[in-house]
């Protein structure tokens, strides 16, 4: 072949090539154009899908923005289950397959402006799918899990002691960690089990709210864990001395720092009001007037197994509030009513924390001024106040009873919320 043929065939091939990149890029310009656009180099964002259309989906992102995603018909979208850690069983679906609250991880071109993004490829999780997940994962918390506060941490053993309690009896819990335990820590204003970041042991202190979930010894003093979270959370003890529904708040007098506290709830926060026969009796029982089994009227939930309800992994307890409602749970994540050792017993003894699992939850209507109320709340900050985890009213008489016994009856009542959406691995 000459070297003027082998010229031309070079120069034919440049301009085949060039063409195909040109075609492509007017492509996409001309569908970014004409949603007042121009397209960026290729982008990712992960999160759940608010809305659906015939040209996509709207999406909210994990860091809070809106997203108009648009898939074409050469876009790659898959379904992956939320426990595949890669594409290996993924299946092959259309846009007309994704539903709102589904978790989708999505790659493209950005508009300038950020709103809209030209899909070349989707990972989808079902909304079904991520609920069988949580609904697994929150069983798991409630059979296999402790909680309680940190006595004590040992770096060098990665030994960590809590005390958990029961009708005001204390026991210590040996907490010990490998190399491959998951550490995680809540956000300092949050709630949501979604929140909760990577740390090392060494940030873990005393007085930190802790659960675990792994395996205890027969016993019940030593707990191998496999995955812990923590957090540094607020007790507050106080009456109420405003209500403020429009806002979802409540000002508290604490009475520890003789403080007003501002209370923020969210769909987070969990709500229960004890009658006041129960308040009685368990107040009683904390002073130590009740011997034997669980106050009358508690139920069976003081016995083994989950409660109905318990915990905040995939939906609400029966007689639940509407979304966004103070007292709705969160879906996933491990369980906030399941109390010491998870499976409702140490040694014998009746767990308050399921007991108040089997109650219907309350709402800010079903306070008044002047109520006495026990309060978990995130640390918050000294202008924007604190967000309520948990708020149990009706407890006179409790606080009446010993302050030292009220104490110790809350000490694992927080609500680890908004559980993970699992799988979140094979769509990074």
């Amino acid at each position: 072949m000459g070297k003027e043929t082998c010229r031309r065939l070079m120069e034919i091939n440049t301009r085949r090539i060039l063409t195909s990149f040109c075609e492509g890029f007017l492509i996409l310009s001309l569908v970014a154009i004409g949603h007042g656009q121009t397209p960026t180099p290729a982008y990712k964002a992960i999160g759940a899908v608010v809305s659906v259309d015939p040209t996509g989906f709207t999406l909210q992102t994990d860091s809070g923005t809106r997203l108009t995603v648009l898939l074409p018909n050469t876009a790659t979208v898959l379904r992956v289950a939320p426990d595949q850690k890669d594409l290996k069983s993924a299946t092959r679906i259309t846009a007309a397959d994704i539903s709102v609250g589904d978790r989708v991880s999505v790659r493209g071109h950005i508009s300038d402006d950020q709103k809209t993004l030209l899909a070349t490829s989707a990972i989808v999780m079902s909304k079904t799918d991520i609920a069988k997940k949580q609904e697994a994962e929150r069983a798991d918390w409630q059979r296999r899990g402790t909680g309680g506060l940190v006595s004590s941490v040992d770096p060098a053993t990665g030994t960590i002691t809590i005390s958990t309690t029961v009708f005001g009896a204390i026991k210590k819990v040996a907490v010990h960690t490998t190399k491959d335990t998951i550490l995680r820590r809540y956000a300092p204003d949050s709630v949501k089990f979604d929140d909760a970041k990577p740390a090392p042991l060494d940030q873990i202190n005393p007085a930190d709210q802790l659960r675990a979930r792994g395996t205890r010894s027969q016993d019940g003093s030593e707990f191998a864990a496999e995955e812990i979270v923590w957090g540094t959370f607020r007790n507050i003890a106080g009456t109420i001395s405003s209500i403020d529904t429009s806002q979802s708040t409540i000002n508290v007098m604490d009475l520890k720092t003789k403080k007003p506290v501002l209370v923020k709830f969210t769909s987070d926060s969990q709500l229960r009001k004890l009658p006041p026969q129960m308040a009685q009796m368990i107040a009683m029982r904390l002073k130590g007037g009740v011997p034997g089994g669980p106050p009358t009227g508690a139920g069976a939930g003081a016995g083994g197994g989950p409660p109905a309800g318990a915990g905040t992994g995939g939906g609400a307890p029966s007689a639940a509030p509407p979304a966004g409602a103070p007292g709705a749970r969160p879906a996933g994540g491990p369980p906030s009513g399941g109390g010491p050792g998870g499976g409702g017993r140490f040694g014998g003894a009746p767990d308050l924390q399921q007991i108040l699992s089997r109650m219907p939850p309350a709402t800010l209507a079903d306070l008044q001024k002047g109520d006495a109320v026990m309060i978990v709340a995130t640390q918050g900050t000294a202008s924007g106040g604190v967000t309520a985890i948990t708020l149990l009213g009706g407890v006179e008489p409790i606080l009446a009873s010993s302050g030292s016994a009220s104490q110790a009856m809350f000490m694992t009542p927080w609500n680890i919320g908004g559980g993970a959406p699992g799988g979140e691995e094979a769509t990074q």
